[in-house]
């Protein structure tokens, strides 16, 4: 009964395999990384024979390359990069992780693996670290041209505290200087020349400030 109740999983090549990591990268100038490892999980019931495979065997070294894997349990394949030279640089090279029960010969699933090498652990991380910066800047190029249109809506004309300063500085050009006797102003409210002579040059500015908006 239990043979006939999972005998619709086991349908040649259908059964799911899982591997961590999917992904092999060795660097050439750290030789921590010229040994890798993989784990095979088998979440199942039933025992897995697994096999593995590789399109450069002659490139990697594979620990147990064939072996069985108990119900629900995992076990670690250790890859040996064998041949670090610059020509395999950037090469993509792959495993083949085949699967069976042990009591058959055909394959029930298959996992790729690939795995490159690289020159240098650090120039990636560069190009990784350039990679995210000019992302970083087209996004903000990005945003910077969608809101410009806003922007410029709310800079069509002068501000409140502009036109307020200009009045003010029209308005002091306008009181009596000091000496004007004749004047109806109180005394209090008569300027200098100096002081004159500045609300002028601010009404200048202002008066710049607003053509060149």
């Amino acid at each position: 009964m239990h043979q006939q109740k999972r005998q619709p999983e086991l349908v040649e090549g259908n059964l799911p395999v899982f591997v961590f990591p999917t992904e092999l990268i060795f660097y050439a100038d750290d030789q921590s990384t010229h040994k890798q490892v993989l784990t095979l999980y088998n979440p199942y019931e039933f025992a897995l024979k697994f096999k593995v495979l590789c399109t450069t065997p002659n490139k990697y070294v594979v620990v147990d390359a064939a072996g069985a894997v108990k119900p629900q349990c995992c076990v670690d394949i250790v890859i040996r990069h064998r041949d670090v030279r610059s020509c395999h640089y950037g090469v993509i090279d792959k495993f083949r992780l085949q699967v069976s029960e042990q009591s058959q010969r055909k394959a029930l699933g298959r996992k790729e693996v690939v795995a490159t090498l690289l020159p240098s652990a650090k120039e990636q991380q560069k190009e990784e670290e350039e990679k995210r910066i000019k992302e970083h800047l087209t996004e903000s190029l990005f945003f910077e041209q969608s809101f410009q249109p806003e922007n410029r809506a709310v800079s069509s004309g002068p501000s409140l505290l502009t036109v307020f300063l200009g009045v003010v500085c029209i308005a002091a050009l306008m009181l009596p200087t000091m000496g004007d006797v004749e004047s109806l102003v109180p005394l209090y409210l008569h300027l200098s020349v100096n002081q004159k002579l500045v609300a002028a040059y601010i009404l200048g500015l202002i008066t710049m400030a607003i053509l060149r908006t």
